[in-house]
Parts: C-alpha cells; sequence; structure tokens
C-alpha cells in the first residue's frame, strides 16, 4: 500500500482509524452537541439574573479569557499526565462549574465560576489534538483534523437549536444539559480512550518535558507560526465583528448578513473534506500560504463598491480559505512538535488563536470605527504578513531541527 494510498480517502480514513480515534471524534461531537453556556451567557445572566448587560458583557469577556489560559494549561497537562487524563480532568471540572453557574448567589462568584468554566472547559482541546496526532499515521492527519474539525462545526452548529429547545422549559435544565454531554465525553475517555504508557526513564529514548513553555519558544520558526495562528484568528472574526456593521450602514438588513454567515457554514460544512482530500497531500506551507492569500484577499474584496455581489464573493473567498487550510493549519503543531513536547506544542497554537479570536473583534470594531472600509484593506495587509511568517515558520527542513529544541531543564 503506498503512502499517498494510506493518505486519500474520506471514509478509508475514517474507516481504518485506531478506534480510540473514533471514539475521540464522537466525543467531542456529543461534546459539543451541550455547548450552551458561551451561547446562552448572555442571555441568562440578563433575564434570569437580572445583571445589566455590561455585567453580563463583562463574564462572557472573562469566559474567553479563561479559555486561553486553560488552553495553555491544558497543553502542559497533556504532556505531564497524558492527554486521556487532561480529557476527564476538562470534563469532570466543567460539568461541576457549568451546573454552579445556575445557583451562585452574586455576580462575584459568577465572575469567578465562569472564569473556571472558562478554563478547565478548555483543557480537553490540546489534549484531543494530541491524542490524534500520536494515535494517526502523519500523511492522515490532515484528513483526520479535517473530520475532527466536522464533527466539532455540527455539534457546534445544532447546539444553540438545542439550547433553546431547553431555555423554553427551564434555563437549570440548560445547564444540565451541557453537564451531561461533558460527563459523556468523560465517559467516552474513561472507556475508550488510552492511558499514558508509564517506562522506565532509563527505557525512555526521550527526556521528560520540564518547566513551562520556554521549550517552545526556542523554537524560533515555531514561534513565527504561532504568530501566524493570532493574526488568522483576528482577521477571520470580523464576519462576525465588522462584516455586519458594514452591511447594516449598506443598508442591508439582518437577514442579509445572516445568509453571509450561512452561506460560510453550509460550504465548510459539505464541502471541507472534499477539499482536504485534494491539498492534504501538499507541503503544509504551501497549504496555508494559500489560506492566507485567500483569506486576506477574501476580506479586502469586501472595500470594493458593487453592492451585494461583493459581499457573495468576499464571503465565498474567505470561506474558500477556511476549509483549505484550516486542517492544515490545525495538524501542524503535531507535525512539528518533538514527542515530549507534544501537549504544549498543540496548546500554544489553540491558545494563540484563542487570543486572536478574543481580541480581533475589539480591534475590528475599533478600526471601523476610525476608518470606516479600509478595516477590510487592513485585514488584506495582515493576510500578507502572515503569508511571510508561514513561509518562513513552516520551512519543511522542520525534521532536522528538532532536534536542536532543547527542553528546559536540559543543558542547552
Amino acid at each position: 500500500m503506498s503512502t499517498t494510498d494510506e493518505s486519500v480517502g474520506i471514509w478509508r480514513t475514517i474507516k481504518e482509524a485506531p478506534a480510540p480515534v473514533k471514539a475521540l471524534l464522537v466525543g467531542v461531537f456529543v461534546n459539543k452537541l451541550g455547548w450552551f453556556l458561551q451561547v446562552f451567557l448572555v442571555l441568562f445572566l440578563t433575564t434570569s439574573k437580572g445583571f445589566t448587560p455590561v455585567q453580563a458583557g463583562t463574564a462572557l469577556g472573562v469566559y474567553g479569557g479563561g479559555s486561553v489560559i486553560g488552553l495553555i494549561i491544558g497543553g502542559s497537562l497533556t504532556d505531564k499526565i497524558g492527554p486521556r487524563a487532561a480529557v476527564m480532568i476538562s470534563m469532570f471540572g466543567m460539568a461541576g462549574f457549568v451546573l454552579a453557574i445556575a445557583y451562585v448567589p452574586n455576580y462575584a462568584t459568577v465572575i469567578i465560576v465562569v472564569a473556571l468554566a472558562g478554563a478547565v472547559g478548555q483543557f480537553y482541546r490540546p489534549a484531543s489534538a494530541a491524542l490524534l496526532t500520536e494515535l494517526t499515521p502523519q500523511n492522515r492527519q490532515v484528513m483526520t483534523f479535517a473530520i475532527y474539525r466536522l464533527a466539532m462545526n455540527l455539534g457546534t452548529t445544532a447546539a444553540p437549536l438545542i439550547g433553546a429547545a431547553l431555555v423554553a422549559i427551564s434555563w437549570n435544565l440548560l445547564f444540565i444539559g451541557e453537564a451531561i454531554a461533558a460527563l459523556a465525553y468523560a465517559l467516552v475517555a474513561i472507556v475508550a480512550l488510552p492511558g499514558r504508557k508509564r517506562v522506565a526513564p532509563a527505557e525512555s529514548a526521550e527526556p521528560e518535558p520540564k518547566g513551562s513553555y520556554l521549550a517552545v519558544l526556542r523554537d524560533h520558526k515555531y514561534v513565527l507560526f504561532l504568530v501566524c495562528m493570532f493574526i488568522n484568528a483576528a482577521i477571520y472574526m470580523q464576519y462576525l465583528a465588522v462584516l455586519p456593521l458594514h452591511m447594516k450602514a449598506d443598508g442591508f438588513s439582518t437577514w442579509w448578513y445572516s445568509a453571509m454567515v450561512a452561506l460560510n457554514g453550509f460550504i465548510v460544512i459539505t464541502c471541507e473534506l472534499l477539499v482536504t482530500k485534494v491539498v492534504q497531500n501538499k507541503p503544509a506551507r504551501t497549504v496555508a500560504m494559500l489560506g492566507f492569500v485567500l483569506l486576506g484577499g477574501g476580506l479586502a474584496f469586501y472595500a470594493l463598491p458593487g453592492g451585494l455581489a461583493i459581499f457573495v464573493i468576499g464571503t465565498l473567498l474567505w470561506t474558500l480559505a477556511e476549509i483549505v487550510g484550516g486542517p492544515t493549519m490545525f495538524a501542524y503543531p503535531g507535525m512539528a512538535a518533538p514527542k515530549p513536547l507534544l501537549g504544549r506544542y498543540v496548546g500554544g497554537a489553540h491558545a494563540m488563536f484563542g487570543l486572536g479570536s478574543a481580541l480581533g473583534p475589539f480591534l475590528g470594531v475599533w478600526v471601523w470605527n476610525s476608518a470606516g472600509t479600509q478595516v477590510w484593506l487592513w485585514c488584506g495587509a495582515l493576510g500578507a504578513v502572515g503569508l511571510v511568517l508561514a513561509y518562513f515558520g513552516m520551512a519543511p527542513a522542520r525534521v532536522d531541527e528538532l532536534a536542536s529544541v532543547v527542553v528546559e531543564g536540559e543543558p542547552a
């Protein structure tokens, strides 16, 4: 069986995936079906708890900040105790904190519990990605991550509808539902995910990871990739922050904006695996660079005059960027990481993407208020910066360079 044959085919990749990989994909999907907190938090705090919109918005921001911290911690946990244990801690902790939000007595306590829910609830993401990397041959990782993204997108798409039905009955049922979804993923981890194999120090061929993320920062090329992840997320999020403001300013109704979002979601869910089948064997750097061309170009296209057609074409372009580059960008940390630092490499990438997702909307709206449609030209320029950083940061000479990455605590 040739390497190329092994890496081609959606159904073959799924069929021949190890049982723990299949279980992880199912677990992530079920967990995302209960992804209610971030979607309904503001509504819950303002309608059920009686807090002000500012207080509710602050709580949502705290949740986002906690999530970024949780991704970093999750990477370290993955390296130290293994992916299975990190997933279990994340899901059991998330279930407890989500239930607590419904019953805490005051705003200060809400903020604390929301921050903890945001942090602990994200431990599983570096762990899941690291486990996919460990259990999947490298020539199938891009397709496997595309399937992983599909499972998350399907669950995330259905969650608001399920949540709305639960809210119609009871707010408490919403939080119980999310807790049950988290516990279901924890059960999958207990039953189906492999534990860390204990290796005697004398038998270990690689040093144990020590200390902090400083070892990751010594990999200067990978640091450039981390900046790519930040830029990617920061400009991508403008479809949620600036695009609705722009369309409203041009006289289009909320329905038309919703149509753009729905167009993106439909194409990602229906086409990403098919596109991944084509690009999965291409060099990761080439795919990432093409993604930045399409992302920056699609967003910059919004700056042109032309009415609705400009919004449709721009949306198609940056959606194509998402389905072309997304699976490769999220699979790359596993390809780049030395095995003892796999969790930290993955956690760092997810954290930088999360940080860009959190700061991007704020920065985009600020530029929109200051410069109007020029914000899209800035997005195009940042896409060009991301392309250059991907060229240098994802250079193919990674195998030889991994040996030079010194684990913190070892002699330099």
